[in-house]
């Protein structure tokens, strides 16, 4: 029998992460993924949920992540408890790997921090977890020095990564990189953002995999089924043929 991750619809959702969480560089603030997987989760809820993003740019994972001082900053172990755990989420969205993958984290501190973080948000409740793997990118030497320490098998690597932490702590995946089909022209002109094309593919994905796995958001339509006026018409069409 198939896992139902969540049969109650969702009240807050969280989304923790660095820029293209945030925006970047979207063209308006409602064609960022975080509000556009609000509106398709809300679209089949009967109660809306809010949607809080606490995206940063240029976000690391952990204080010790070795770009940290030229990072944005806090990173998500310094800011978890008021930027999270004070909205007291059900739906949790985390967002790291590609900014630590650029700024030369080593994969196994990655994913030990990761962990760490996923634990800490369980002591103090029990959201729905997910966990994103990274975006596709095209630029590997945007920032310099300090941010030019991935390519793309880097990041397959983290995405691998990503998945496997998952997989031990019962959250749910999302692999980004797969969604891009890595089309360019999903990426913003900058290399390393998400476009507005992108930022609606991502929302897809998360909400495919969210669909795929809770209940909940299937709720509101079977109601809705059993009442709907049956509305398909086809008689012009046959009429055209003499049906």
């Amino acid at each position: 029998m198939k896992k139902d991750w969540c049969a109650e619809e969702f009240r807050c959702m969280v989304a923790l992460g660095e820029s293209t969480t945030a925006g970047g560089w979207s063209t308006a603030p409602d064609r960022c993924w975080v509000p556009l997987l609000g509106q398709l989760i809300n679209d089949f809820q009967t109660t809306p949920m809010r949607v809080v993003n606490s995206g940063i740019g240029a976000n690391l994972i952990a204080r010790r992540s070795p770009a940290y001082e030229e990072s944005g900053k806090p990173a998500a172990d310094e800011r978890l408890d008021r930027h999270v755990l004070s909205h007291d989420p059900d739906l949790l969205a985390i967002s790291y790997g590609l900014n630590d993958a650029r700024g030369g984290t080593p994969l196994a501190q990655f994913c030990e921090d990761l962990a760490l973080l996923v634990g800490r948000v369980r002591q103090r409740g029990n959201p729905l977890i997910l966990l994103l793997g990274p975006y596709f990118m095209t630029d590997f030497t945007v920032g310099g020095k300090t941010w030019s320490h991935a390519d793309l098998p880097l990041f397959g690597s983290f995405n691998t990564a990503t998945a496997e932490v998952a997989a031990q702590l019962d959250c749910l995946y999302v692999d980004l990189l797969a969604a891009s089909g890595e089309a360019p022209w999903m990426v913003h002109y900058d290399g390393v953002h998400q476009n507005d094309l992108g930022h609606r593919i991502v929302a897809n994905r998360i909400f495919e995999v969210l669909a795929q796995n809770c209940s909940c958001l299937a709720q509101r339509t079977q109601q809705a089924e059993r009442r709907s006026p049956r509305w398909r018409d086809e008689s012009t069409l046959k009429s055209d043929y003499g049906f």
